[in-house]
């Protein structure tokens, strides 16, 4: 791998973020609105007597930020590409796939740190609730597990979108939105539907949600569940991985990587 080149695909990235009022509104925009609109319902509930409930509220949605601007950043990044039709022109240079997927998953953990960091600050200092409470350790591990999860997400839909064209880019925004109810981010497990509740515990997200939910009142770290999240993690990473360079491999042996950019 070349440091040189993918620091080239991050400087891309922070090019494209600077000067596009569309990706300013999916990432900032909304993170931002979205924190502010569930403050103000955990404080309702707060002051209906259910603190708890509030708190679950603002820590989900805290902690979803991670899973979707992570995936947003790795699958809408290759879009501008692809509408910009400089796909082809990257990878007749000397750059590599590998080296092209390590820049866009990097760039998208670092533009969550920063909206993390935001909408931390504003769930702190308007809302009264801070994510720091978890204890640092805690959140490094939560952000890592969720951080991967949404990587393996991500290559997932842009191995579809390089397959089967920009016809299904409605995916890049909309398809990980499927996960918030089965993988209980608002709420405990335990209210699902028996078999929902089967199909939530098979997603990494889960034990993650579930763990920050315990850390609320007590700031030791749920190993088992740790363990748990990270071992799928790995699992769907991999996955994830064989899936793109099929579809990737695929997309070039049929024509439809060129013709994504026709």
């Amino acid at each position: 791998m070349s440091i040189q080149r993918i620091k080239a695909i991050l400087l891309q990235e922070l090019y494209i973020t600077r000067h596009s009022l569309e990706v300013l509104m999916d990432l900032f925009y909304f993170s931002i609105v979205n924190i502010i609109v569930f403050g103000f319902v955990s404080i309702y509930l707060a002051g209906s007597n259910n603190p708890l409930a509030a708190h679950y509220i603002l820590l989900g949605m805290i902690l979803w930020e991670i899973i979707r601007v992570t995936q947003y950043s790795i699958s809408v990044g290759s879009l501008w590409n692809i509408w910009s039709r400089n796909l082809s022109n990257m990878f007749v240079t000397p750059l590599d796939l590998k080296e092209y997927m390590a820049a866009a998953m990097l760039a998208g953990a670092v533009k969550t740190i920063i909206i993390l960091v935001l909408i931390g600050t504003i769930s702190h200092f308007i809302f009264n609730f801070n994510i720091l409470n978890l204890g640092i350790l805690n959140l490094f591990l939560f952000f890592i597990n969720l951080t991967i999860f949404a990587w393996s997400v991500g290559i997932i839909i842009l191995g579809i979108i390089f397959r089967y064209g920009t016809r299904i880019q409605a995916l890049a925004w909309g398809i990980i939105f499927i996960f918030q109810p089965l993988t209980a981010v608002f709420f405990p497990v335990s209210i699902l539907p028996k078999f929902m509740q089967w199909i939530a515990y098979s997603f990494p997200p889960t034990y993650i949600f579930e763990a920050a939910r315990l850390n609320i009142s007590n700031q030791s770290t749920d190993w088992q569940y740790i363990y748990i999240a990270f071992a799928e993690n790995i699992f769907y990473f991999i996955l994830a991985l064989i899936f793109f360079n099929v579809m990737f491999n695929k997309s070039k042996e049929t024509g439809q990587f060129a013709r994504n950019e026709g």
